[in-house]
């Protein structure tokens, strides 16, 4: 491909791909603090109600005003929501002058009228010092707004995919990168001095819309740089720098117990991150596609003299440039948008199938990795877990793409991810381990399916419009995770079918990716009739014996960095 041709003359894999690459990997890290954020700003301690105001507890303890006050449940533990009408003292006698026999029994056989927490809550803070849960009371009659607050998260994640993927394409990756991670960085710091849950909703809406502008444009300005021969390293990599910022949140969130000061931790360093992405250089192929040649052939020879190749980046002119890509600039007149996505066969069928993979993925893992809590493990070991599976996973998912393919790669996490989780259904739920492990291996498969989606996504959809389909894809993929902690409330109707749905949903997507055209080995496509060649089998594709030394290439690599 013509492109590919100018990229190897100015270095392909020099010292530019490296410096920019790692500067443009950091951000992710944080990124998937924001993404799982609502863990612990969002935890909800145990709360049971406030003794009545006109209570003295002057003449008692702690515990014996919970005692007068609030009614036990099932469990022997107090009540989260309800209270005594009016305080019952002949509890606390009993409670004297009984030294044996449960707790709970005290109330047994007993009328007494109920009332709700008209007077506030008391929460155990052991795990946090404060939460958004406390501060706001967003518990019994308000504990929806919960879901609420990351949905509205997602709702943002979901408008930025539309907005950002389209603008990308017509103003260029670079300058929406930096308008990202300003957002980023003033909406994160406003929602940590949110002085009500209205104004924290507002802010973290303008966090998830940030977020689909850096993931989008990072993903695109680091594939756009880089050989066909180092995608799938590359994109692992990127994969791996979310697993670490996992780790990350972990570690940050166990040191920071308030939720301010948390939400604070994760969003300044974007300012940081503001200021470096005005060294970054703009995507030549893109600049190419969209008209501008002469600030293409700036950023080459900019590239070929970080990369030490001066001299074959001032061999590099108008005239090379148009013979190299001469049926790129041709077919990049005009403009266009996301329905460019459904106007012809291939595109569309690819469209359709992304778009189940990627709603798929993302409703299922956020069905598991967004309510810790149900697991009864420690929330920050369990976050470190859930982290720490995403390596092995990935591992398996490099060697799986490099040899085997993206396309059976994509259907076989996807499929073992579902069985995962519909084995849960049939263990019982005091096997918390049990559980605890299935969930950790479904999430590693979907966390792996991710990785594959990502680089798979970026190597089908053209460059004329690779914004415009990642945009797309990205936003089924908020959808599905907007959709998830709905899904979850039906367990109060149907205890298994959130299970049901969690599990069916990827294993329908994993068989609807068979229809994917592998991409193992194959270039970079720059125009729509590039894809539609490659749909119908026709010459743009790569022969067969480039194809087996990209391959040979990509194991080489493999083997180095293992």
């Amino acid at each position: 491909m013509g492109f590919g041709e100018l990229l190897e003359q100015v270095g392909s894999t020099g010292r530019f791909q490296v410096l920019q690459t790692t500067l443009l990997c950091i951000p992710v890290m944080l990124m998937a603090s924001h993404n799982l954020l609502q863990n612990f700003v969002a935890l909800v301690p145990p709360h049971f109600c406030n003794a009545h105001t006109n209570l003295s507890q002057s003449q008692m303890g702690a515990e014996e005003a919970l005692l007068v006050t609030v009614p036990l449940d099932q469990t022997g533990k107090p009540e989260r929501c309800l209270r005594y009408a009016a305080p019952q003292w002949h509890l606390l006698t009993k409670n004297r002058s009984s030294s044996s026999g449960k707790e709970g029994d005290t109330n047994a056989g007993l009328d007494v009228d109920l009332q709700g927490c008209s007077d506030g809550w008391t929460y155990n803070m052991t795990h946090r010092k404060s939460t958004i849960i406390s501060d706001w009371n967003l518990v019994c009659d308000q504990q929806s707004l919960k879901q609420m607050g990351q949905a509205v998260f997602m709702g943002g994640v979901l408008l930025g995919s539309v907005v950002f993927g389209g603008l990308s394409d017509r103003y260029g990756r670079r300058i929406l990168l930096l308008i990202s991670h300003l957002l980023m960085a003033v909406s994160g710091t406003c929602a940590a001095f949110s002085t009500a849950f209205p104004l924290f909703c507002l802010f973290r809406f303008g966090c998830g819309m940030a977020l689909s502008g850096v993931v989008l444009n990072t993903f695109s300005l680091i594939v756009e740089w880089i050989p066909t021969r180092v995608r799938t390293m590359v994109g692992t990599m990127i994969g791996y720098c979310y697993t670490v910022g996992q780790l990350i949140l972990a570690l940050i969130a166990y040191f920071i117990r308030d939720w301010r000061w948390l939400t604070l931790a994760v969003s300044l360093p974007f300012f940081v991150f503001f200021l470096i992405a005005w060294w970054f250089h703009e995507s030549s192929r893109w600049l190419v596609m969209s008209n501008n040649p002469e600030q293409a052939i700036k950023n080459l020879k900019s590239v070929a003299k970080c990369n030490g190749r001066k001299e074959e980046g001032e061999k590099i002119d108008m005239k090379r440039l148009q013979e190299t890509m001469k049926k790129e600039m041709s077919c990049s007149q005009g403009t266009h948008s996301v329905l460019d996505l459904f106007r012809t066969p291939t595109i569309r069928r690819m469209t359709i199938c992304l778009s189940a993979v990627w709603l798929s993925t993302s409703f299922a893992y956020y069905g598991i990795a967004m309510d810790l809590q149900k697991f009864g493990v420690d929330i920050y070991l369990i976050q470190v877990i859930f982290g720490a599976v995403d390596i092995p996973a990935k591992v398996v998912m490099v060697v799986s793409m490099t040899y085997i393919g993206r396309r059976i790669s994509q259907c076989g996490t996807l499929i073992i991810a579902g069985i995962t989780i519909l084995i849960n259904l049939l263990i019982p739920y005091d096997k918390q381990t049990a559980r605890t492990c299935m969930a950790v291996l479904g999430k590693g498969c979907l966390a792996a399916s991710f990785n594959c989606c990502y680089l798979y996504s970026g190597e089908l959809f053209p460059t004329i419009i690779r914004q415009n389909g990642m945009g797309w894809v990205s936003m089924m993929a908020r959808v599905g995770a907007m959709v998830a902690p709905m899904v979850f409330l039906t367990a109060n109707y149907l205890p298994w079918l959130p299970g049901l749905i969690y599990g069916g949903a990827p294993i329908l997507s994993g068989i609807a990716a068979i229809f994917l055209p592998e991409t193992l080995g194959s270039p970079l496509p720059d125009t729509i009739q590039d894809v539609e060649d490659r749909g119908t089998g026709r010459s743009s594709k790569v022969s067969r014996k480039e194809a087996i030394l990209l391959q040979d290439t990509q194991a080489d690599l493999l083997k180095q960095t293992t």
